[in-house]
């Protein structure tokens, strides 16, 4: 059995859509780091996403625990030219296009970015090539809302539309399983606000 630990990296303080533009996460708040890291299994191997903000989050919770390359694999969703727009913004320049990326998750496609489909695609053979290469291993994955919301699909066999109403807090855990060639949720963004 593959444990998946999916963790979303710290916060942006970005009011507009962010995407593959490489903005930092503010990982100050140092008490909620170390219980993040009191919490993740210690035996675990650690991957994740190339972008910065994922990235330094792993860095913060790595200690000693086997740290993976970063991959692009894991990156958040592509959202084009909507990338560092606001939400307003985007629903004034592409009304109807904005208004069916929320409503109709699945194949529509941003300006010059992917939709949801297309990023599942881009992640599934990593995890599938983790889950092959470190069978009975705990993985802590972070990566990005969007990214952990497509594996939560996967795991559940929900729609894309169902799934994209969770939550998904900056610094959470949302645990998955893999074993036999199917997946379980066992929970999705445990905030860790008390002590561990």
């Amino acid at each position: 059995m593959t444990k998946w630990w999916w963790v979303r990296h710290g916060p942006t303080h970005e009011k507009a859509f962010v995407g593959w533009r490489d903005v930092p996460a503010d990982l100050s708040d140092i008490v909620q780091i170390a219980r993040l890291q009191t919490y993740l299994p210690r035996d675990a191997i650690v991957v994740s996403s190339d972008l910065i903000r994922a990235s330094a989050t792993a860095d913060a919770i790595t200690q000693s625990r086997t740290r993976l390359p970063n991959t692009a694999k894991l990156r958040e969703f592509n959202f084009g030219a909507w990338d560092g727009l606001k939400f307003d913004q985007v629903a004034t320049r592409d009304p109807a296009l904005s208004r069916a990326y929320w409503e109709t998750p699945g194949d529509i496609v941003p300006p010059g970015g992917e939709s949801w489909n297309m990023a599942a695609a881009r992640i599934k053979p990593f995890v599938d090539g983790i889950n092959v290469k470190y069978p009975d291993s705990h993985i802590i994955a972070v990566a990005h809302i969007g990214v952990i919301m497509t594996q939560i699909q996967r795991a559940s066999g929900h729609s894309a539309l169902q799934t994209i109403g969770h939550n998904i807090d900056n610094l959470s855990v949302t645990k998955l399983q893999f074993s036999g060639g199917e997946w379980v949720v066992n929970a999705i963004n445990t905030v860790l606000n008390d002590a561990p």
